[in-house]
């Protein structure tokens, strides 16, 4: 796949981004093409440090995300949390369209995910902690969605390196 033809692809940034703002659209079919992105968003991500990222963060208009947390590697398409526990807990988060921005959120700590494998396979994934929380605001991506809309404590920085969402 590495020699795949398909054109590189930039995280788009910025809080004002039209692109970051419209509601991703669901995957009809899985493909091959859906299935090169899943990889190429793979390599986006780990090339940028991240832990998470939406297919509309590189101005593409479907329902799929991946994340990586504990050395576990994980691709969803058409994610939709069915149920959120009552626990929250707020956690600093970033995100690599919004470079240097940091901002406490508050979210549920565990949840019921119902998505599409790269397989084509329907899955239902309980999920908690740092998985959870990617997983929300991946998900918050493909509804247009930013961390900032619902982030306390906003913090500009210059520059820090790694682990964000």
């Amino acid at each position: 796949m590495e020699d795949n033809p398909v054109k590189l692809m930039e995280i788009l940034t910025g809080e004002k981004n039209p692109i970051l703002r419209q509601k991703s659209q669901p995957v009809e079919h899985l493909t091959k093409e859906v299935r090169d992105l899943i990889m190429q968003m793979k390599r986006i991500m780990n090339d940028n440090n991240g832990v998470g990222l939406a297919a509309s963060q590189i101005n593409v208009s479907l329902r799929v995300i991946i994340c990586e947390v504990d050395n576990k590697f994980y691709a969803f398409i058409n994610p939709e949390i069915i149920k959120f526990s009552k626990e929250t807990s707020s956690l600093e988060e970033g995100c690599l369209s919004l470079p240097n921005i940091y901002g406490e959120v508050k979210r549920p700590e565990k949840i019921i995910l119902r998505a599409i494998n790269s397989d084509g396979t329907k899955i239902k994934l309980k999920a908690f902690g740092l998985l959870a929380r990617v997983i929300q605001h991946e998900i918050d991506h493909l509804d247009g969605i930013l961390f900032i809309d619902k982030a306390k404590n906003i913090k500009r920085e210059m520059q820090r390196t790694g682990g964000q969402i």
